[in-house]
Protein backbone atom coordinates (compact mmCIF):
# COMPACT_ATOMS: atom_id res chain seq x y z
CA UNK A 1 0.00 0.00 0.00
CA UNK A 2 1.46 3.39 -0.39
CA UNK A 3 1.96 5.64 2.43
CA UNK A 4 -0.95 8.59 1.70
CA UNK A 5 -1.81 10.71 3.83
CA UNK A 6 -4.95 12.11 4.90
CA UNK A 7 -6.19 14.65 1.78
CA UNK A 8 -6.21 17.97 4.19
CA UNK A 9 -3.57 18.61 6.34
CA UNK A 10 -2.55 21.58 8.50
CA UNK A 11 0.60 23.21 7.45
CA UNK A 12 3.94 20.62 6.52
CA UNK A 13 6.52 20.57 9.69
CA UNK A 14 9.60 22.22 9.28
CA UNK A 15 12.71 21.05 8.03
CA UNK A 16 14.87 18.50 10.07
CA UNK A 17 18.08 17.25 8.95
CA UNK A 18 18.42 13.31 8.31
CA UNK A 19 19.82 11.98 11.86
CA UNK A 20 23.05 9.90 12.05
CA UNK A 21 22.67 7.74 14.73
CA UNK A 22 25.88 6.45 15.97
CA UNK A 23 26.88 3.26 18.55
CA UNK A 24 27.47 4.04 21.75
CA UNK A 25 27.13 2.02 25.28
CA UNK A 26 26.50 4.09 28.35
CA UNK A 27 26.17 1.81 31.64
CA UNK A 28 25.21 3.47 34.47
CA UNK A 29 24.64 2.24 38.30
CA UNK A 30 21.57 2.71 39.65
CA UNK A 31 22.23 2.65 43.44
CA UNK A 32 21.03 -1.12 44.26
CA UNK A 33 23.50 -3.58 44.67
CA UNK A 34 25.42 -4.73 41.77
CA UNK A 35 22.91 -3.57 39.57
CA UNK A 36 23.70 -1.95 36.17
CA UNK A 37 21.41 -0.99 32.90
CA UNK A 38 23.11 -0.52 29.84
CA UNK A 39 21.22 1.56 27.27
CA UNK A 40 22.58 1.48 23.54
CA UNK A 41 21.80 3.73 20.53
CA UNK A 42 21.43 7.49 19.95
CA UNK A 43 19.64 9.66 22.16
CA UNK A 44 19.58 12.96 20.45
CA UNK A 45 16.83 12.43 18.14
CA UNK A 46 14.52 12.13 20.84
CA UNK A 47 14.33 15.24 22.18
CA UNK A 48 13.66 16.91 18.57
CA UNK A 49 11.05 19.77 18.75
CA UNK A 50 10.66 19.66 22.37
CA UNK A 51 11.86 21.97 25.48
CA UNK A 52 13.69 19.40 27.44
CA UNK A 53 17.36 19.92 28.23
CA UNK A 54 19.38 17.44 30.03
CA UNK A 55 21.33 18.41 33.29
CA UNK A 56 24.52 19.67 32.67
CA UNK A 57 27.62 17.90 34.41
CA UNK A 58 27.24 14.85 35.31
CA UNK A 59 24.30 12.85 34.50
CA UNK A 60 21.32 13.29 37.14
CA UNK A 61 20.71 14.56 40.21
CA UNK A 62 22.96 12.68 42.18
CA UNK A 63 22.39 9.16 44.45
CA UNK A 64 18.31 8.30 45.42
CA UNK A 65 17.91 8.92 49.13
CA UNK A 66 15.92 6.48 51.21
CA UNK A 67 12.39 8.07 51.88
CA UNK A 68 12.04 7.85 55.97
CA UNK A 69 8.09 7.68 54.83
CA UNK A 70 8.95 4.39 52.84
CA UNK A 71 7.17 5.48 49.73
CA UNK A 72 9.22 7.20 47.39
CA UNK A 73 13.64 7.54 46.96
CA UNK A 74 14.43 10.78 45.40
CA UNK A 75 17.44 12.56 44.44
CA UNK A 76 18.67 14.96 47.53
CA UNK A 77 17.03 18.23 46.81
CA UNK A 78 13.55 16.71 45.49
CA UNK A 79 10.43 15.79 47.46
CA UNK A 80 6.97 14.15 46.65
CA UNK A 81 3.38 15.18 47.87
CA UNK A 82 1.15 12.26 47.08
CA UNK A 83 -1.81 13.22 45.39
CA UNK A 84 -3.89 10.12 45.53
CA UNK A 85 -3.67 6.35 47.16
CA UNK A 86 -6.66 3.37 46.24
CA UNK A 87 -9.14 3.28 48.26
CA UNK A 88 -9.41 6.81 49.61
CA UNK A 89 -13.04 8.47 49.09
CA UNK A 90 -12.84 10.45 45.96
CA UNK A 91 -13.50 14.15 46.47
CA UNK A 92 -16.83 13.96 44.12
CA UNK A 93 -18.61 11.80 46.77
CA UNK A 94 -18.83 8.98 43.38
CA UNK A 95 -17.07 6.37 45.32
CA UNK A 96 -13.82 4.90 46.23
CA UNK A 97 -10.44 5.98 44.37
CA UNK A 98 -9.52 2.73 42.22
CA UNK A 99 -6.88 0.41 41.94
CA UNK A 100 -4.13 -0.31 39.29
CA UNK A 101 -3.02 3.46 38.37
CA UNK A 102 -1.45 3.09 34.85
CA UNK A 103 -1.49 5.45 32.21
CA UNK A 104 -1.78 9.26 32.45
CA UNK A 105 -1.23 12.93 31.19
CA UNK A 106 -1.46 16.35 33.00
CA UNK A 107 -3.55 19.10 30.50
CA UNK A 108 -3.12 22.85 31.26
CA UNK A 109 -6.20 24.20 33.95
CA UNK A 110 -6.66 27.48 34.34
CA UNK A 111 -5.15 30.45 36.94
CA UNK A 112 -1.81 28.10 36.40
CA UNK A 113 -3.90 24.77 37.64
CA UNK A 114 -3.43 21.49 36.23
CA UNK A 115 -5.34 18.96 35.23
CA UNK A 116 -4.98 14.90 35.49
CA UNK A 117 -6.35 12.38 33.40
CA UNK A 118 -5.37 8.63 34.99
CA UNK A 119 -5.66 5.43 33.75
CA UNK A 120 -6.96 2.13 35.67
CA UNK A 121 -6.16 -1.27 34.52
CA UNK A 122 -8.60 -3.22 36.05
CA UNK A 123 -10.20 -6.41 34.97
CA UNK A 124 -13.12 -8.01 35.79
CA UNK A 125 -11.73 -9.50 38.65
CA UNK A 126 -10.52 -6.43 40.23
CA UNK A 127 -11.31 -5.40 44.04
CA UNK A 128 -11.59 -2.06 43.44
CA UNK A 129 -13.31 -0.73 40.15
CA UNK A 130 -14.18 2.20 38.42
CA UNK A 131 -17.48 3.49 40.74
CA UNK A 132 -20.46 3.33 37.69
CA UNK A 133 -21.47 6.75 37.29
CA UNK A 134 -24.65 7.85 35.44
CA UNK A 135 -23.85 8.96 31.39
CA UNK A 136 -19.93 8.34 31.87
CA UNK A 137 -20.54 4.29 32.13
CA UNK A 138 -20.28 1.98 29.04
CA UNK A 139 -20.42 -1.35 30.07
CA UNK A 140 -21.88 -1.65 33.77
CA UNK A 141 -20.27 -5.10 34.32
CA UNK A 142 -16.25 -3.68 33.29
CA UNK A 143 -14.36 -2.33 36.37
CA UNK A 144 -12.06 -0.15 34.14
CA UNK A 145 -11.89 3.87 32.99
CA UNK A 146 -10.10 6.94 34.21
CA UNK A 147 -10.61 9.33 37.01
CA UNK A 148 -9.36 13.06 36.33
CA UNK A 149 -7.87 15.16 39.06
CA UNK A 150 -8.15 19.31 39.34
CA UNK A 151 -4.73 20.39 41.28
CA UNK A 152 -4.09 24.17 41.84
CA UNK A 153 -1.61 26.17 40.98
CA UNK A 154 0.59 25.16 43.99
CA UNK A 155 -0.09 21.04 43.12
CA UNK A 156 -3.15 21.24 46.20
CA UNK A 157 -5.92 18.59 44.92
CA UNK A 158 -9.23 20.51 44.17
CA UNK A 159 -11.28 18.01 43.06
CA UNK A 160 -11.21 14.03 41.68
CA UNK A 161 -13.88 12.40 39.98
CA UNK A 162 -14.86 9.51 37.66
CA UNK A 163 -14.04 10.63 33.80
CA UNK A 164 -15.24 7.67 32.26
CA UNK A 165 -16.18 3.84 33.85
CA UNK A 166 -17.44 0.64 32.11
CA UNK A 167 -14.60 0.14 29.96
CA UNK A 168 -11.99 -2.84 30.47
CA UNK A 169 -8.07 -2.70 31.29
CA UNK A 170 -7.49 0.64 30.81
CA UNK A 171 -3.21 0.50 30.33
CA UNK A 172 -2.01 3.81 28.91
CA UNK A 173 -3.34 6.00 25.81
CA UNK A 174 -2.37 9.24 24.62
CA UNK A 175 -3.03 13.16 24.49
CA UNK A 176 -4.32 14.48 21.46
CA UNK A 177 -3.24 18.00 20.33
CA UNK A 178 -6.51 19.59 21.15
CA UNK A 179 -6.43 18.29 24.90
CA UNK A 180 -8.16 15.25 25.49
CA UNK A 181 -6.63 12.23 26.49
CA UNK A 182 -7.22 9.01 24.43
CA UNK A 183 -7.78 5.88 26.77
CA UNK A 184 -7.25 2.51 25.67
CA UNK A 185 -8.43 -0.81 26.66
CA UNK A 186 -5.76 -3.77 26.52
CA UNK A 187 -7.89 -6.40 25.74
CA UNK A 188 -10.33 -8.26 22.87
CA UNK A 189 -12.92 -9.70 25.28
CA UNK A 190 -16.56 -9.59 23.55
CA UNK A 191 -19.83 -9.58 25.53
CA UNK A 192 -20.87 -12.57 27.02
CA UNK A 193 -16.86 -12.70 28.56
CA UNK A 194 -15.91 -12.56 32.01
CA UNK A 195 -19.62 -11.05 32.62
CA UNK A 196 -19.03 -8.36 29.87
CA UNK A 197 -22.14 -6.71 28.01
CA UNK A 198 -20.48 -5.32 25.51
CA UNK A 199 -17.52 -5.90 23.15
CA UNK A 200 -14.07 -4.48 24.19
CA UNK A 201 -10.92 -3.56 23.06
CA UNK A 202 -11.65 -0.07 21.83
CA UNK A 203 -10.27 3.79 22.13
CA UNK A 204 -12.50 6.06 24.34
CA UNK A 205 -11.99 9.98 24.36
CA UNK A 206 -12.14 11.85 27.80
CA UNK A 207 -12.14 15.83 28.50
CA UNK A 208 -10.05 16.36 31.24
CA UNK A 209 -12.36 19.45 32.26
CA UNK A 210 -15.36 18.04 31.59
CA UNK A 211 -16.05 13.96 31.35
CA UNK A 212 -19.48 14.53 30.07
CA UNK A 213 -18.37 16.74 26.75
CA UNK A 214 -16.74 13.09 25.61
CA UNK A 215 -19.41 10.88 27.66
CA UNK A 216 -18.50 6.92 27.39
CA UNK A 217 -18.27 6.59 23.49
CA UNK A 218 -15.88 3.82 22.22
CA UNK A 219 -13.96 5.45 18.65
CA UNK A 220 -14.39 2.09 16.93
CA UNK A 221 -12.65 3.00 13.76
CA UNK A 222 -10.22 3.40 15.53
CA UNK A 223 -9.63 -0.57 16.14
CA UNK A 224 -11.03 -3.07 18.37
CA UNK A 225 -7.85 -5.16 19.65
CA UNK A 226 -5.07 -5.11 22.68
CA UNK A 227 -4.67 -1.39 22.93
CA UNK A 228 -1.52 -0.19 24.90
CA UNK A 229 -0.75 3.09 23.85
CA UNK A 230 -1.47 5.81 21.02
CA UNK A 231 -0.14 9.57 19.70
CA UNK A 232 -1.39 11.73 17.54
CA UNK A 233 0.48 13.58 14.33
CA UNK A 234 -0.26 17.55 15.36
CA UNK A 235 0.33 17.98 11.47
CA UNK A 236 -1.48 15.76 9.53
CA UNK A 237 -4.02 14.26 12.01
CA UNK A 238 -2.67 10.74 11.85
CA UNK A 239 -3.15 8.61 14.90
CA UNK A 240 -0.82 5.82 15.39
CA UNK A 241 -1.27 3.02 18.17
CA UNK A 242 0.58 0.23 19.80
CA UNK A 243 -0.91 -3.31 20.52
CA UNK A 244 0.66 -5.02 23.44
CA UNK A 245 0.55 -8.65 22.81
CA UNK A 246 3.00 -10.88 24.42
CA UNK A 247 2.25 -14.24 22.77
CA UNK A 248 2.20 -14.94 19.21
CA UNK A 249 0.80 -13.89 17.05
CA UNK A 250 2.54 -10.41 18.07
CA UNK A 251 0.94 -7.18 18.29
CA UNK A 252 1.21 -4.92 14.96
CA UNK A 253 1.82 -0.95 14.78
CA UNK A 254 -0.97 0.25 13.61
CA UNK A 255 -2.04 3.86 12.25
CA UNK A 256 -5.42 5.58 11.55
CA UNK A 257 -5.99 8.18 9.02
CA UNK A 258 -9.14 9.98 10.33
CA UNK A 259 -12.44 11.67 8.08
CA UNK A 260 -11.63 14.76 9.69
CA UNK A 261 -7.75 15.03 10.14
CA UNK A 262 -8.47 18.56 11.46
CA UNK A 263 -8.75 17.09 14.29
CA UNK A 264 -10.91 18.68 17.28
CA UNK A 265 -13.03 17.13 20.50
CA UNK A 266 -15.29 13.78 19.40
CA UNK A 267 -13.46 13.98 15.73
CA UNK A 268 -12.70 11.00 15.66
CA UNK A 269 -16.05 9.86 16.18
CA UNK A 270 -16.60 10.86 12.07
CA UNK A 271 -14.53 7.39 11.28
CA UNK A 272 -11.60 6.74 8.89
CA UNK A 273 -9.24 4.02 7.39
CA UNK A 274 -7.00 1.97 9.91
CA UNK A 275 -3.59 0.27 8.71
CA UNK A 276 -1.22 -1.30 9.67
CA UNK A 277 2.95 -1.27 9.16
CA UNK A 278 4.60 -3.89 7.16
CA UNK A 279 8.45 -3.31 6.74
CA UNK A 280 9.51 -5.29 3.91
CA UNK A 281 11.67 -8.20 4.47
CA UNK A 282 11.17 -8.18 8.05
CA UNK A 283 8.36 -10.36 9.59
CA UNK A 284 9.48 -9.74 13.28
CA UNK A 285 10.87 -6.10 14.35
CA UNK A 286 12.62 -8.73 17.17
CA UNK A 287 15.39 -9.58 14.51
CA UNK A 288 16.66 -6.62 14.55
CA UNK A 289 19.35 -5.98 16.75
CA UNK A 290 21.61 -3.20 15.47
CA UNK A 291 21.22 0.77 17.11
CA UNK A 292 20.90 2.74 13.99
CA UNK A 293 19.20 0.50 11.41
CA UNK A 294 16.87 1.56 9.40
CA UNK A 295 14.28 0.59 7.02
CA UNK A 296 12.96 2.99 4.01
CA UNK A 297 10.04 2.34 1.53
CA UNK A 298 7.82 1.16 4.76
CA UNK A 299 4.38 0.29 3.61
CA UNK A 300 0.50 0.26 5.31
CA UNK A 301 -2.03 -2.42 5.14
CA UNK A 302 -5.79 -1.47 5.47
CA UNK A 303 -6.56 -3.95 8.13
CA UNK A 304 -9.05 -6.26 6.63
CA UNK A 305 -11.99 -6.27 9.41
CA UNK A 306 -11.12 -3.09 12.43
CA UNK A 307 -13.73 -4.57 14.63
CA UNK A 308 -12.25 -8.15 14.42
CA UNK A 309 -15.73 -9.42 14.19
CA UNK A 310 -14.69 -12.82 13.64
CA UNK A 311 -11.29 -12.88 13.86
CA UNK A 312 -8.32 -10.73 16.00
CA UNK A 313 -6.18 -8.42 13.73
CA UNK A 314 -3.47 -9.75 14.33
CA UNK A 315 -4.47 -13.23 12.82
CA UNK A 316 -6.41 -11.77 10.05
CA UNK A 317 -4.93 -12.42 6.28
CA UNK A 318 -2.77 -9.28 5.13
CA UNK A 319 -2.02 -11.26 1.71
CA UNK A 320 0.78 -12.29 0.26
CA UNK A 321 3.45 -9.75 1.79
CA UNK A 322 2.20 -10.54 5.19
CA UNK A 323 2.33 -8.18 7.57
CA UNK A 324 5.50 -6.92 10.47
CA UNK A 325 5.02 -7.90 14.18
CA UNK A 326 6.75 -7.26 16.77
CA UNK A 327 6.73 -8.46 21.04
CA UNK A 328 4.96 -6.36 23.46
CA UNK A 329 4.43 -2.79 21.85
CA UNK A 330 3.49 -0.47 24.48
CA UNK A 331 5.18 3.15 24.88
CA UNK A 332 4.70 5.67 22.28
CA UNK A 333 4.78 9.62 21.70
CA UNK A 334 5.13 12.28 19.00
CA UNK A 335 8.53 14.06 19.33
CA UNK A 336 9.81 17.03 16.77
CA UNK A 337 8.69 15.40 13.32
CA UNK A 338 8.38 11.84 14.20
CA UNK A 339 6.55 9.15 16.10
CA UNK A 340 8.42 6.74 18.41
CA UNK A 341 7.44 3.52 20.22
CA UNK A 342 8.53 0.85 22.49
CA UNK A 343 8.61 -2.84 22.33
CA UNK A 344 9.45 -3.72 25.74
CA UNK A 345 10.78 -6.54 25.27
CA UNK A 346 11.11 -9.85 22.82
CA UNK A 347 12.08 -13.41 24.04
CA UNK A 348 13.00 -16.42 21.10
CA UNK A 349 11.86 -18.79 23.63
CA UNK A 350 8.63 -17.21 23.76
CA UNK A 351 8.18 -16.98 19.80
CA UNK A 352 10.48 -13.82 18.82
CA UNK A 353 13.19 -14.16 15.91
CA UNK A 354 15.39 -12.51 18.51
CA UNK A 355 15.92 -11.26 22.12
CA UNK A 356 16.06 -8.23 23.62
CA UNK A 357 15.03 -6.32 26.94
CA UNK A 358 13.14 -3.45 25.60
CA UNK A 359 13.82 -1.13 21.68
CA UNK A 360 12.51 2.11 21.10
CA UNK A 361 11.86 2.66 17.31
CA UNK A 362 11.71 5.92 15.67
CA UNK A 363 9.29 6.20 12.22
CA UNK A 364 9.36 9.07 10.16
CA UNK A 365 6.35 9.69 7.88
CA UNK A 366 7.48 12.11 5.60
CA UNK A 367 10.29 9.75 4.60
CA UNK A 368 8.66 6.22 5.01
CA UNK A 369 11.30 5.33 7.13
CA UNK A 370 11.92 2.78 10.06
CA UNK A 371 14.86 3.40 12.45
CA UNK A 372 16.13 1.64 15.71
CA UNK A 373 17.44 3.89 17.99
CA UNK A 374 17.55 3.02 21.70
CA UNK A 375 18.33 -0.95 22.78
CA UNK A 376 17.94 -1.25 26.63
CA UNK A 377 19.16 -4.07 28.79
CA UNK A 378 20.69 -4.55 32.34
CA UNK A 379 24.00 -5.65 32.36
CA UNK A 380 24.26 -8.29 34.74
CA UNK A 381 21.06 -9.69 35.49
CA UNK A 382 17.55 -9.70 33.28
CA UNK A 383 16.35 -10.33 37.52
CA UNK A 384 18.17 -6.39 37.87
CA UNK A 385 16.93 -3.16 37.24
CA UNK A 386 17.13 -1.88 33.37
CA UNK A 387 14.39 -4.47 31.85
CA UNK A 388 10.96 -4.20 30.33
CA UNK A 389 10.71 -0.19 29.62
CA UNK A 390 7.10 0.83 29.45
CA UNK A 391 5.49 4.14 29.21
CA UNK A 392 8.00 7.17 28.40
CA UNK A 393 7.87 10.91 28.32
CA UNK A 394 10.19 14.12 27.93
CA UNK A 395 10.52 16.45 30.52
CA UNK A 396 13.40 19.26 31.88
CA UNK A 397 15.61 16.33 32.86
CA UNK A 398 15.99 14.36 30.05
CA UNK A 399 13.52 11.46 28.42
CA UNK A 400 12.32 9.86 31.37
CA UNK A 401 11.54 5.72 31.20
CA UNK A 402 9.19 3.76 33.52
CA UNK A 403 10.51 0.60 34.45
CA UNK A 404 8.18 -2.82 34.68
CA UNK A 405 10.14 -5.49 35.31
CA UNK A 406 11.01 -7.74 37.89
CA UNK A 407 12.35 -6.76 41.51
CA UNK A 408 12.92 -3.00 42.07
CA UNK A 409 11.70 -0.95 39.99
CA UNK A 410 12.84 2.67 38.83
CA UNK A 411 12.03 5.86 36.92
CA UNK A 412 15.35 6.12 34.99
CA UNK A 413 16.57 9.50 32.78
CA UNK A 414 18.41 9.37 30.12
CA UNK A 415 20.23 12.94 28.74
CA UNK A 416 20.51 13.90 25.57
CA UNK A 417 24.34 12.81 25.60
CA UNK A 418 22.77 9.37 25.98
CA UNK A 419 23.73 9.22 29.76
CA UNK A 420 21.34 6.84 32.31
CA UNK A 421 20.36 7.75 35.98
CA UNK A 422 17.99 6.71 38.46
CA UNK A 423 15.07 9.40 38.83
CA UNK A 424 13.09 7.62 41.51
CA UNK A 425 12.81 3.97 42.94
CA UNK A 426 9.69 2.67 44.23
CA UNK A 427 9.71 1.87 48.14
CA UNK A 428 6.52 0.24 48.87
CA UNK A 429 7.74 -3.60 49.23
CA UNK A 430 4.98 -6.00 48.15
CA UNK A 431 4.07 -8.80 50.52
CA UNK A 432 4.67 -11.69 48.61
CA UNK A 433 2.03 -14.72 49.10
CA UNK A 434 4.41 -17.15 50.42
CA UNK A 435 5.64 -14.77 53.14
CA UNK A 436 1.68 -14.38 53.89
CA UNK A 437 0.85 -17.85 54.19
CA UNK A 438 3.58 -18.32 56.65
CA UNK A 439 5.97 -20.11 54.02
CA UNK A 440 9.44 -19.33 53.20
CA UNK A 441 10.59 -15.75 53.04
CA UNK A 442 11.18 -14.06 49.60
CA UNK A 443 12.97 -11.49 48.22
CA UNK A 444 10.59 -8.55 48.14
CA UNK A 445 8.44 -7.55 44.79
CA UNK A 446 7.59 -3.57 44.08
CA UNK A 447 4.76 -2.32 41.78
CA UNK A 448 5.37 -0.89 38.43
CA UNK A 449 5.84 2.79 37.84
CA UNK A 450 3.48 3.86 35.09
CA UNK A 451 2.19 7.00 33.67
CA UNK A 452 5.30 9.42 33.88
CA UNK A 453 3.97 12.90 32.62
CA UNK A 454 5.09 16.65 33.53
CA UNK A 455 3.05 19.66 34.15
CA UNK A 456 2.96 22.36 31.21
CA UNK A 457 5.06 24.72 33.00
CA UNK A 458 7.68 21.09 32.87
CA UNK A 459 8.02 22.27 36.65
CA UNK A 460 6.26 19.25 37.94
CA UNK A 461 6.85 15.51 37.24
CA UNK A 462 3.58 12.88 37.89
CA UNK A 463 4.11 9.43 37.74
CA UNK A 464 1.52 6.49 39.25
CA UNK A 465 2.77 3.70 41.50
CA UNK A 466 0.50 0.95 39.80
CA UNK A 467 0.08 -1.38 42.70
CA UNK A 468 -0.80 -0.01 45.85
CA UNK A 469 -2.55 2.67 43.38
CA UNK A 470 -0.46 5.47 44.22
CA UNK A 471 -0.51 9.21 42.47
CA UNK A 472 2.62 11.07 43.08
CA UNK A 473 4.07 14.71 42.10
CA UNK A 474 7.76 15.49 42.42
CA UNK A 475 9.08 18.71 42.24
CA UNK A 476 12.58 20.17 42.78
CA UNK A 477 15.86 21.54 41.11
CA UNK A 478 14.91 20.00 37.71
CA UNK A 479 16.65 22.44 35.66
CA UNK A 480 20.04 22.32 37.86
Amino acid sequence: MSDASPSTSPSAPPAVPPSSPSRRQVLARTGAVGASIAFTGALSELFAGTAAAAPQGRAGYGPLVPDPAGLLDLPKGFRYRVLSREGEPLRSGEGKVPGNHDGMAAFRGRRGGVHLVRNHENRATAKLGVPTVEGLTYDPAAKGGCTALALDRDGGVLGERVAVAGTAVNCAGGPTPWGTWLTCEETEDKAGTNGYTKDHGFVFEVDPVDPRRTGAVPLTALGRFQHEAVAVDPWRGVVYETEDAFQKPFGLFYRFLPDRPEGGRGSLRAGGRLQAMRVPGVPDLSAVQETGATFHGVEWADVPDPLAVRTPIRHQDFGPKGITHAQKLEGCYWGGRCVYFVSSYARSAEGSAGDHYGQVWRYDPARRRLTLVIVFGPGTDVRLPGESPDNICLGPGGLMVCEDGGGTQHVYGVTRRGEVYPMARNAQALTTAAAAAGGTPQEPEYGEFAGVTFSPDHETMYVNCYTPGTTFAVTGPWRR
